[in-house]
Formats: C-alpha cells, sequence, structure tokens
C-alpha cells in the first residue's frame, strides 16, 4: 500500500489529524482492507515529508481508535473490520457525547434537566424506541 495520502501544511488542521482523518476515510470506505499493512512510520513520513514524530503520534491515535493495530517487529496493519468500526464509532459517540456536555454548560442546565432531556430524546428515537418495545415485547411474551 503506498501512501495515497494528501496532506496540506497550510490547513488548520495538524499534520497528524490530517492523517488520521485520511486513514480513518479510507478504511471506512473499504478502500484500505482489514488485514492490509500501512506504510512503515519512516516510509510514510518521508512520503508526507512530514516527521517521524507527526506519523508516529497519528499512528498511536488510529490504533487508540480501533482502527489500526500494530505487531512488534511486523508493522502496522487495519484493523478487523468489526473493531475497527466500533473504535471509530464509540470515538465518533464520545465526541457527540462531549459536544452535548459542552451545550448544556453554556445554557447552565442542571443535570437532571439534562438526563430528563436525553430521556426524552432517547425515547422519541425511533431506532431506540425499537430496540426498548422488542425488549418489552419479547418480556411480555416470555
Amino acid at each position: 500500500m503506498r501512501n495515497e495520502l494528501l496532506l496540506s501544511p497550510h490547513s488548520s488542521v495538524p499534520m497528524y489529524a490530517q492523517i488520521v482523518e485520511q486513514v480513518v476515510a479510507k478504511v471506512m470506505s473499504g478502500a484500505w482492507q482489514a488485514g492490509a499493512p500501512l506504510p512503515s512510520i519512516r516510509e510514510l513520513a518521508s512520503d508526507c515529508q512530514v516527521s517521524v514524530i507527526t506519523v508516529k503520534r497519528a499512528y498511536l491515535e488510529l490504533e487508540r481508535s480501533g482502527v489500526i493495530v500494530t505487531r512488534h517487529g511486523k508493522g502496522s496493519f487495519v484493523a478487523d473490520a468489526l473493531d475497527a468500526t466500533r473504535g471509530l464509532a464509540t470515538a465518533e459517540f464520545d465526541s457527540q457525547l462531549q459536544g452535548l456536555l459542552d451545550a448544556a454548560a453554556r445554557l447552565g442546565m442542571a443535570r437532571n434537566e439534562l438526563l430528563d432531556r436525553v430521556g426524552e430524546a432517547f425515547d422519541a428515537s425511533p431506532g431506540a424506541s425499537q430496540s426498548t418495545t422488542t425488549s418489552t415485547d419479547k418480556g411480555t411474551t416470555a
């Protein structure tokens, strides 16, 4: 897998974050399949004309998110699809949750009010109410 990343030194997004975003996009789109090897840290740094430290930081972030796995002495590889998808979904959820908490703090919303609003939204959500209904239905018929 040759370097297919296009980094912009003029972007306000840090270089390591550009690497993370582009690798995630390639994995999620299926362009980079589970188990595929990533370029070595040194190779990618050379190809992208960034420091080894920048690529290492990106790879560590990707590994924490479950997008890639690193095997000592073997290199870094795209994680199994289930692991990568779950890691990305969890990271996205955490980011959205933090945004919710930040917005609630700006509004001066009390914890109970926030929890009530989240509960109401959960109950009104088609996916959540369906899973709740399914659980309830199973409990009722058993």
